[in-house]
């Protein structure tokens, strides 16, 4: 391996050419001035009336879904019908929808009880600390998805009596007669999950009170008039406003006097930026902690995302399975995911260790290279190769594609670019623990994850449920998870998961200074509204059967996701044969 030492962080990525025409730097300033004009207004509209609004939101996207996702198609170079469009429908209009029903039924809620009604149950840890039941929310998500469940566990300070004081604080501000400070928040759209941004900007309206300004990603600005359709209830009445460009919107937005804050979703590189400054005088800034934007900015910033993979008594399914898996976590979106597979790591002794990295190898060489839309990909990925000559590569790509990469046998030392820096492409590295007992190698992963391994945003944990009818391992497992610093914790699956449930958080673990930001600062999605939020915790069986959709193996994906968007948009027990149909077939 060549002597590079990376920068640790998130990928730096160039500014990508906009599909639209940039809003012009006055129009930026008239949209800031109309949302400053109705800022008030947003805050004294009434629970039913944006009810109502919500569901118009609702109506309006169920109305521009089939276009929304035949364009991220035709600009990703995805095939129609293909896993990829499913991965679309699931990452855009689906969780987009969903989140609009459940903010429905948590505002329905707060009306008639003060707070969202999570399911429970609520329970208190050993150390005090509270976690609460988010998912499954009701009956659909039992059957969707059975098996599977969720908490978010709270910081210190909730308890089981005075938890709804943690809830809906907005709401409950304005109940007790406190008042808001109106707002007018700038969310920087993400260019690479189509829901990100739309749903930034719903949980800074409907759950942080503030009007809002959404300034398009060039990467996925074709995208922007589409939101703009289905969120004409909000557009229309001065609550929100779409804007398009790059850097010079960026940069005029976020020291405009009337933006009161802020969210991005990207790179820590540009949080930096926005807070410190750019070139010699930004890492001046950083250096003396003198932050020259000193806005509230909130922020989900990317990961180097991490699998502990637990030796265990596996069957060549389980193999199989979990090959799948997580050669699935990497090639969704192409690997333009900063929940994204990115180190593997396995006990170095077992012994279907070998077993399990050629079912990753098999899964590559069956599953066509994509399309490497994301601006500086090809520079990120050859840094990766000129690292490690020894990568292996998978499939043909094409001029504008870059192949499945797989890197073993890494190693945590201080210049590795695998464990410092996001790659944001196609590839990603398994790295073996020794350790003496699989006890041990939990602890070790789990110091590596927390210690080594740059990022706090999400990880994964797979054991074998065998493995834990062994009391230490169990104690070790359990205190795994306690332990790990990391604002999504999945079991046995993506954490993309703890994404799309939208009951659930999604953000980087607390505590981050503003000049080692990491994945960033609270959290976002939240449906039920709780503050001093630590981290989610997903955990799902070891299997699941039927395969499930964003397997990038399944051959029925575009169906099923497209089937569940319009069940999210009007659900009824007459579409739930067609669901379990489709996935039958994948």
């Amino acid at each position: 391996m060549s002597a590079i030492a990376p920068l640790r962080g998130s990928a730096a990525i160039p500014q990508a050419q906009s599909a639209l025409e940039p809003t012009p730097l006055d129009a930026c300033d008239q949209a800031v001035a109309l949302l400053q004009a109705h800022k008030e207004a947003w805050l004294a509209v009434d629970i039913a009336e944006r009810i109502a609004i919500l569901s118009e939101l609702r109506e309006g996207l169920e109305g521009v879904a089939e276009e929304w996702v035949e364009a991220a198609c035709e600009a990703k170079g995805i095939e129609r019908g293909s896993g990829g469009e499913g991965e679309e429908w699931l990452g855009g209009p689906f969780t987009t929808m969903r989140n609009l029903r459940l903010l429905i039924q948590a505002l329905k809620e707060i009306a008639d009880h003060g707070r969202p009604l999570a399911p429970g149950p609520v329970r208190t840890r050993d150390n005090g600390q509270l976690a609460v039941k988010v998912f499954p929310a009701e009956i659909w998500d039992k059957i969707f998805y059975t098996g599977f469940n969720a908490e978010i566990w709270l910081q210190e300070g909730p308890n089981s009596i005075n938890l709804s004081e943690f809830q809906a604080s907005a709401y409950r501000k304005k109940k007790e007669g406190k008042g808001a400070e109106a707002k007018v928040a700038l969310v920087l759209g993400a260019g690479n999950v189509a829901s990100i941004g739309p749903m930034d900007a719903l949980y800074k309206l409907f759950v942080e009170d503030q009007v809002c300004v959404l300034k398009m990603n060039p990467v996925n600005d074709y995208l922007g008039p589409f939101i703009e359709r289905a969120f004409k209830a909000l557009v229309s009445r001065g609550y929100l406003q779409v804007v398009y460009g790059g850097a010079e919107q960026g940069i005029h937005l976020c020291q405009h006097a009337g933006v009161d804050e802020i969210h991005i979703t990207g790179s820590d590189k540009t949080h930096d930026a926005i807070v410190y400054g750019t070139g010699e005088s930004g890492r001046e800034n950083k250096a003396n902690r003198s932050p020259i934007n000193t806005r509230r900015i909130t922020s989900e910033l990317g990961n180097v995302s991490p699998v502990i993979v637990v030796p265990g008594p596996w069957s060549q399914g389980d193999v199989d399975f979990h090959g799948t898996n997580l050669a699935s976590m990497l090639t969704n979106n192409a690997g333009f995911n900063c929940n994204a597979t990115r180190v593997i790591l396995t006990q170095e002794s077992w012994e279907k260790r070998g077993a399990l990295l050629q079912r990753i190898r098999d899964v590559f060489k069956e599953v066509k290279p994509r399309r490497a839309y994301y601006p500086g990909a090809q520079e990120r990925f050859q840094k990766f190769i000129d690292a490690h000559p020894e990568a292996e590569q998978f499939g043909r790509p094409g001029e504008d594609e870059l192949p499945w990469t797989l890197i073993s046998g890494v190693s945590p030392q201080e210049d590795e670019i695998c464990v410092n820096t996001e790659a944001f492409c196609s590839v990603f590295s398994e790295m073996p623990v020794s350790a003496k007992s699989t006890v041990e190698y939990i602890r070790e992963a789990v110091r590596l994850c927390n210690e080594e391994i740059w990022g706090t945003l999400n990880v994964s944990i797979i054991i074998h449920p065998k493995s834990l009818k062994d009391p230490a391992i169990a104690e070790a497992f359990d205190e795994a998870i306690k332990s790990l610093r990391y604002g999504a914790v999945a079991v046995n699956h993506w954490p993309a998961l703890a994404y799309g449930m939208v009951t659930t958080t999604w953000g980087g673990y607390p505590g981050h200074a503003l000049h080692d930001i990491q994945s960033g600062r609270e959290v976002v999605h939240n449906t039920y509204m709780f503050d001093r939020v630590e981290k989610t915790v997903v955990k799902g069986p070891f299997r699941v059967a039927p395969k499930p959709p964003w397997f990038v193996t399944n051959k029925n994906t575009a169906a099923i996701a497209r089937r569940l968007f319009y069940f999210e948009a009007k659900p009824s027990w007459l579409k739930v044969p067609g669901i379990a149909l489709a996935t039958l077939k994948g």
